[in-house]
């Protein structure tokens, strides 16, 4: 029987600005879900209780009763090596910080349940990819909030900073809604925008001149 359960999700995959992230979350295989009701896909949950349980599972952490990384990689990131190499450099990251801070920790006693088209590195024998696991497991709905919730504070403060207030990334966290999009027709790139994701909104802008 294995000794811990990691759960591996991303978020951030399709906006047009802010990082992509990895969300990754080990507990061990007894875990008492009890300590942590209402966990599911985060994309189901309203932001309060995303927030709520993003709090619970940081005091878990503190009290070392589980452990979770998120790791966020920027847009000039992406632009230079693409969204999915990107995607696997956060999660790659995250799970070194994971198996680095867990006493103990062994490849060969973990169980990978990862969302999507996601895929650990082959060192992680015992991984299985699962479409919309985010919504079938529950250690996989626990990383998609974590990595939800982290990702949406950092648009939220880079929001508040005065080269960025023109966007109001508060509201849309960097995807591509009609209020966003004519907010880049006006005041063009910022730092925070992946070039990569609005050449069609460039190309635009460029047939109107």
């Amino acid at each position: 029987m294995s000794k811990w359960l990691i759960g591996i999700d991303e978020v951030g995959r399709g906006p047009l600005a802010g990082p992509v992230g990895v969300g990754v979350v080990l507990v061990s295989s007894d875990f008492d879900w009890d300590t942590l009701k209402g966990v599911k896909d985060s994309k189901k949950m309203t932001p309060k209780n995303r927030e709520a349980i993003f709090r619970q599972t940081e005091i878990l952490k503190q009290n070392k009763i589980l452990n979770y990384q998120v790791e966020l990689v920027e847009a000039k990131i992406i632009d230079k090596i693409g969204i999915v190499p990107a995607i696997s450099q956060a999660m790659n990251t995250a799970l070194n910080e994971i198996a680095n801070s867990t006493p103990n920790f062994n490849v060969q006693d973990v169980v990978i349940k990862l969302d999507g088209g996601l895929k650990a590195s082959k060192e992680y024998i015992n991984q299985e990819t699962i479409v919309k696991g985010d919504d079938k497991e529950i250690v996989i709905g626990l990383a998609s909030i974590m990595a939800k919730v982290t990702r949406d504070k950092y648009m939220e403060n880079i929001a508040e900073q005065s080269n960025f207030t023109v966007y109001n990334f508060q509201k849309h966290k960097g995807y591509g809604t009609k209020a966003h999009r004519e907010a880049i027709l006006e005041h063009g790139l910022s730092v925070e925008h992946r070039l990569s994701f609005c050449k069609n909104i460039l190309n635009l802008q460029k047939s109107q001149l």
